[in-house]
């Protein structure tokens, strides 16, 4: 432990002492998120066909695996957000950083079901600490600065990541790697991201955090249980086609030509949608487009399973990539206007709720393809639970809340 601690302690040392630059700041978080959360936890999907052909893994294991990473997310979101942490955020960040690229990259080194299921269990705890820590470390400093419309360059990161690692994947099978060669790769680049992270991220911001309008004093916020059941469903909805979509283009003759293309497309697609989706809340309010993009994304989740075609794949990497980081975003907005004073309580009810569906999700999904030989099933059963996410966050989520702008970050 004594060792880990010194690693904790010089990675928060070092670059702490800089002055800050709010678009370096920003631009570290993007590398972060693309390093944990774009490559770390979202490279699995282009990787999973080449792991299905050479270990002949079936669909519910494929799904228990995607699932083992969602758990370990689930208890490092919870984890994160306790009130005291030993150290500083920083090194838990950073350290949290270099964990999940060595977890990754351990992929291709471990050749069993439960070392597949450690390392993803190990990986979703560091990408939650990464996505917690490092997001309230840049949010505070772009605050602080007065530039907090720059959180949409921190969260396009996401987007990137999963833009790079199907761009590395598709050129390494072109070039006859095999599936553990692209896990090792994929995880070599989610490491040399870090010391750039270390250079444009600094230590506590300093500046005192805004005070808020206050709450009436008695009055217990509404809503919040509701909210995150539709975060749940929305959970469970995306992760079917975000865990199996390039599988399913892969097995189907028509579609397979664009397996290169999809994940790239989800990539390229969720680069923008943060600020896109940050917008339309601040416009409509955040349940009012969180509604919006749930029925989008149901759109293209029902396409992806019915429309087995090169139109219906394109469709349902668009849909994906533009939808579930906003999704993700307003949800949290929400969150915060059903909770002004109570925010940590807020934030786990919503992230424990997105947990659980997204848990759910590929092991129900991989259990279906397995029995229906189709993703027709799955399709309709995810695309149902986003559907009935739209329908209920705006008939109760946030009723008590009036309907002003809402800053999503």
């Amino acid at each position: 432990m004594s060792g880990s601690g010194t690693v904790l302690r010089r990675l928060s040392a070092a670059g702490s002492e800089r002055t800050v630059r709010p678009g370096l700041v920003a631009l570290g978080g993007m590398l972060a998120l693309a390093s944990a959360m774009g490559i770390g936890r979202f490279a699995y999907t282009p990787i999973l066909p080449a792991m299905i052909e050479a270990l002949d893994l079936s669909k519910a294991r494929a799904g228990l695996i995607a699932s083992a990473n969602f758990v370990g997310y689930l208890a490092g979101a919870l984890a994160a957000a306790a009130p005291r942490l030993p150290g500083s955020r920083r090194a838990w960040f950073l350290g949290s950083l270099l964990l999940g690229a060595a977890t990754t990259a351990g992929m291709g080194m471990a050749g069993s079901l439960p070392g597949f299921l450690l390392l993803r269990l190990i990986g979703g705890t560091a990408s939650a600490f990464v996505l917690v820590l490092g997001s309230a470390l840049v949010l505070d400093h772009l605050t602080a600065a007065g530039r907090g419309s720059l959180s949409a360059l921190h969260f396009a990161g996401v987007g990137l990541g999963i833009a790079a690692s199907a761009a590395l994947v598709t050129a390494l099978e072109k070039a006859g790697a095999d599936w553990r060669m692209l896990w090792l790769v994929v995880g070599g680049t989610a490491a040399a991201v870090v010391p750039l992270v270390v250079w444009l991220v600094p230590g506590e911001a300093t500046a005192p955090r805004p005070t808020s309008v206050a709450a009436p004093a008695a009055r217990r916020p509404s809503g919040l249980g509701r909210l995150a059941l539709c975060h749940g469903l929305f959970g469970f909805g995306y992760v079917v086609t975000a865990t199996f979509l390039v599988a399913v283009v892969r097995a189907s003759p028509e579609a397979q030509v664009l397996e290169p293309a999809v994940w790239l497309l989800v990539g390229l697609a969720a680069l923008p949608s943060t600020a896109a989706w940050g917008w339309a809340g601040t416009r409509f309010g955040p349940r009012r487009a969180y509604a919006a993009a749930c029925l989008l994304e149901a759109l293209g989740v029902a396409a992806g399973g019915l429309w087995t075609t090169p139109a219906g794949a394109l469709l349902a990497a668009a849909l994906l990539g533009g939808t579930f980081m906003g999704i993700t975003a307003l949800g949290f907005a929400a969150a915060r206007a059903l909770a002004p004073d109570d925010q940590r309580r807020a934030f786990a009810l919503t992230t424990a709720g997105f947990g659980v569906g997204q848990i759910a999700g590929p092991v129900m999904a991989g259990l279906l393809l397995d029995r229906t030989g189709g993703f027709a099933a799955p399709s309709l059963l995810a695309a149902g639970a986003l559907l009935l996410a739209a329908l209920l966050i705006t008939r109760g989520c946030g009723t008590s809340v009036g309907g002003g702008p809402n800053e999503v970050g």
